[in-house]
């Protein structure tokens, strides 16, 4: 021992404490990686002092921890509190306390870690997309009630390709099953799904899709919470039936797809119906359509059956006695009052026969009156449209004469009365 010290070289200074400590903390809160930095872990434990919120971040295996700490003002801007026993992520930068000789994590958010962070991806999502209305009821498109062609997107190998077909051949024999394979599970699925679906559409034959898969682990299902998968389905013309197989967590695609069944056999039962329910629906009709023209029937009979006795209280042949006496007396009247009206004619026509023969000019010639016409054949009314040696015809009352004017008179004045 005495020999170490001996040959141990003692330098000329040392640095103190404070220096130390300043030189490490210019290493660590210095580097740009410690500035800005994400660290993952379980919380430990956690305590609420005035200045903020302290807590203890370690790895699941407890081989390492490190102090963080968010102070009061950053507190309201975290996604989540930090809780012990959660994973979560942090986002802080690394800080030296120099008085202790220690460092820790200012903490400036927090997001759940695990299934906490597939949790707040999960709602992140369904609120933007719920925002864009693609989950809106009233977009939802109604159920064909008698499908022709059925197509179903789902994995060959899935158990839910078995329940379906065997619940469609049991429900609706002879329906027409279009198959479209698509992985559903794992990161290739949401590609292979929105794939399979525009085949579906491309076709073109089928009246309604089912989207199915036969359950499983929350991990498994990330397809059918991812953004295209979801899309494809609101954006299909085709209504679609999701049957995911899963009922603790509802998945994007249950809320997209126009309806949601919890199992692929439920999918299927929904998608077609029971066509013994259908004969025993057609059965039931028939009984009701029998019953209702029986008791119509029935009713017309007794309609009928009154009719004909209020026919027999009328004394119908005493009537008609009566309205043929009364057609009988109106008759009579209307051929008195034509005769009548005929007779007023025929006088009328007399008497009229008898003003155009007295205002006839024949008549009047036959009584000695004369027609005196002008060369240019206007009759002369007056001796001042006349002169001497001018040509006449006279017509009388049989024949006519031409006479040439030799004399003209002069107006013989009226006798005074």
């Amino acid at each position: 021992m005495t020999s170490y010290f001996h040959n141990l070289l003692v330098p000329d200074t040392a640095l103190s404490v404070a220096g130390l400590t300043a030189y490490i903390q210019a290493l660590l809160e210095q580097d740009d990686q410690l500035r800005q930095i994400w660290v993952t872990g379980e919380v430990s434990s956690a305590t609420r002092y005035r200045s903020g919120l302290f807590f203890t971040l370690q790895d699941p295996d407890e081989k390492a921890a490190i102090n963080c700490v968010v102070w009061n003002h950053q507190i309201d801007r975290l996604a989540t509190l930090p809780t012990q026993g959660e994973q979560l992520i942090i986002l802080g930068r690394i800080h030296v306390h120099p008085q202790r000789g220690q460092y820790q994590l200012i903490v400036w958010q927090v997001l759940p870690g695990g299934e906490g962070l597939r949790a707040l991806r999960y709602r992140q999502l369904r609120h933007r997309l719920e925002a864009e209305g693609l989950f809106d009821p009233q977009r939802k498109r109604p159920l064909p009630t008698h499908p022709r062609v059925v197509a179903v997107v789902t994995s060959p190998q899935a158990a839910a390709w078995g329940d379906i077909q065997r619940t469609l051949r049991r429900r609706y024999p002879g329906l027409h099953v279009l198959f479209s394979p698509a992985l559903v599970q794992g990161d290739q699925a949401p590609d292979a799904i929105v794939r399979a679906i525009a085949r579906v559409i491309r076709d073109g034959r089928a009246d309604v899709l089912i989207l199915s898969r036969g359950g499983g682990a929350i991990e498994d299902m990330a397809c059918f919470n991812d953004e295209r998968v979801v899309r494809a389905i609101a954006e299909s013309p085709i209504p679609v039936i999701a049957g995911i197989g899963h009922q603790r967590d509802e998945s994007l695609a249950d809320l997209a797809a126009d309806f949601c069944a919890h199992t692929p056999t439920a999918a299927a039962e929904q998608a077609v119906p029971q066509l013994a329910d259908l004969y025993a629906e057609h059965r039931e009709r028939m009984l009701t359509l029998n019953d209702a023209m029986q008791y119509r029937l029935e009713v017309t009979h007794d309609r009928l059956q009154r009719l004909r006795i209020r026919l027999l209280q009328l004394q119908i042949d005493r009537k008609l006695h009566h309205e043929t006496q009364l057609l009988g007396w109106m008759q009579q009247r209307l051929i008195q009052r034509s005769t009548q009206q005929l007779q007023e004619a025929k006088q009328h026509c007399q008497l009229l026969r008898q003003k155009l023969a007295t205002l006839d000019p024949e008549s009047v010639l036959k009584r000695g009156y004369a027609v005196v016409r002008q060369r240019n054949g206007t009759i002369a009314r007056s001796t001042e449209t006349l002169s001497l040696g001018e040509e006449l015809q006279v017509q009388l009352g049989q024949g006519q004469v031409k006479v040439t004017v030799t004399e003209i008179l002069a107006e013989q004045p009226q006798a005074s009365k």
